[in-house]
C-alpha cells in the first residue's frame, strides 16, 4: 500500500537510503544524513512510502532543482526500494503515485540523474515516459573514480500546456 511519508518512517527511509549508498550505483553521496538534514532537502508534497504489512519497503520524494521562481515546476525525483523487495513492482507503484501527485502540485517537469550502470532505474524511468536528454561525462567522483550520469526528464502532458 502506498501512503504519505511521515516522521515515523524516518528510520526505515534512511535504512533503505543506506542500501542505495552501499551499491555505489544510486548516488554520489556516501554518508546517510541525520533525518533533519534529509527532511530539509525534499519538498513537503509528493512524499510517499510503500508500506508492505507495516514495513516500509520503498520511498519516493521530490526536490527543487532551483530556488528561482521560474523553475518552481521542475523537480528532481529520488526513488529507492529495499534490496529484498526489488522486482515486485514497488518502484512502478511509487513512480505512478509521485507523477500523479507532482502534477496535482503544479510540477511540469520531473528530472532524474542516474548512473548508466543502474539499468533497472533507467528502465523504470523510461517506462513512465522519461526520456534521456543527455550524458554528463565525468561529472563527479565517487570513491576516487570519475563517474558519468544519464539525465532523464518527463514533461507533464497536463501541467504547463
Amino acid at each position: 500500500m502506498i501512503r504519505e511519508m511521515n516522521q515515523g518512517d524516518a528510520k526505515r527511509v534512511l535504512e533503505i537510503y543506506q542500501q542505495g549508498l552501499n551499491t555505489r550505483n544510486a548516488t554520489f553521496e556516501t554518508v546517510v544524513p541525520v533525518w533533519e538534514d534529509w527532511d530539509k532537502k525534499y519538498l513537503e508534497h509528493s512524499r510517499f512510502v510503500y508500506d508492505l504489512n507495516g514495513d516500509v519497503v520503498g520511498w519516493v520524494v521530490l526536490s527543487s532543482v532551483s530556488t528561482r521562481e521560474v523553475y518552481k515546476g521542475v523537480c528532481e525525483i529520488s526513488i529507492y526500494v529495499d534490496n529484498n523487495n526489488k522486482g515486485k513492482g514497488i518502484g512502478s507503484s511509487l513512480m505512478e503515485k509521485v507523477i500523479e501527485s507532482s502534477e496535482i502540485n503544479g510540477v511540469w517537469t520531473l528530472f532524474s540523474s542516474v548512473f548508466p550502470e543502474n539499468v533497472a532505474t533507467i528502465k523504470l524511468h523510461e517506462k513512465f515516459g522519461f526520456r534521456v536528454i543527455g550524458t554528463r561525462e565525468k561529472i563527479a567522483q565517487l570513491d576516487g573514480k570519475w563517474r558519468d550520469t544519464i539525465m532523464l526528464e518527463r514533461r507533464s502532458k497536463i501541467v504547463g500546456h
